[in-house]
């Protein structure tokens, strides 16, 4: 009977979720002017993506090598987060706060941070505020916000998923579940980056906290697995590709960039 009770509870224990716990480990810091809205990394180098500008870092020293400043008033409104792609650099774009929402996404050629190409969302979706590459496909999420519903009529619950081809053609969308949009408050997703476990993390925009996604079976909401601490405060994120395992942030208010690591 005992051992009934035993096998009983640790099959509880696997299905609740609580033997499955995913931990984020802060392991460096660094001083980023740039650290406003988000991050991409590769092999070499970390990219740090402010509203208007771009900063590339040496991975290992830490240094400046590269910044990319666009015009105060010019096409570059609001960046968000970005990803590294075969050499170049692709970073979520929109007219954030300006309604209606306009998006983009703005391409730089990674060793030199000239750009090189662009491809619009016009008025669609919503504000692009991340893009990812996974599983041979273009993912980007396109937020709403509880903050502008007044004039939009839309808030946080329409944030959008979005799963393009190599054309940035739409194939397929979903929506997070309420208990995911609830914790953006006034504002909505941020950023978002598919994990070495094949589950998407994205961030709100305020708290400290990753919330681990898995697309659905069935429907069109996406389903939470696990919100998982980590000491940054939202805004854009970067699973490390080159070296599995680390995820890389920012922490806005000290302008700084975070490197941490996922540990199972």
């Amino acid at each position: 009977m005992k051992t009934l009770i035993s096998i009983t509870l640790i099959f509880v224990l696997i299905s609740s979720g609580a033997a499955q716990a995913r931990r984020i480990i802060e392991k460096d810091s660094f001083s980023a002017k740039e650290a406003r809205q988000g991050i991409a990394v590769d092999e070499k180098y970390i990219y740090v993506v402010g509203t208007q500008q771009i900063g590339k870092y040496d991975k290992k020293s830490r240094e400046l090598i590269k910044r990319w400043q666009g015009a105060e008033d010019g096409p570059i409104i609001h960046l968000d987060s970005g990803v590294i792609f075969d050499g170049k650099l692709y970073c979520s774009h929109s007219n954030y706060p300006e309604v209606p929402m306009t998006s983009s996404v703005e391409i730089w050629d990674a060793e030199t941070l000239e750009h090189v190409e662009s491809y619009s969302f016009g008025i669609h979706w919503g504000s692009c505020t991340w893009i990812d590459r996974f599983d041979g496909f273009w993912w980007a999420a396109f937020a709403h916000y509880n903050k502008l519903k007044d004039k939009t009529g839309k808030g946080s619950e329409w944030t959008t998923v979005v799963k393009f081809n190599d054309q940035f053609k739409f194939l397929q969308s979903w929506v997070y579940p309420k208990e995911v949009y609830e914790r953006f408050g006034r504002m909505s997703n941020s950023g978002g980056s598919w994990g070495p476990d094949s589950l998407l993390y994205i961030t709100g925009h305020d708290e400290p906290e990753l919330y681990a996604m898995r697309l659905p079976r069935m429907g069109s909401v996406l389903e939470l697995v696990e919100v998982v601490p980590i000491n940054i405060y939202g805004q854009g994120i970067a699973w490390d590709r080159a070296d599995p395992g680390f995820i890389y942030g920012i922490r806005k208010k000290n302008r700084e960039a975070v490197i941490s690591k996922y540990e199972h």
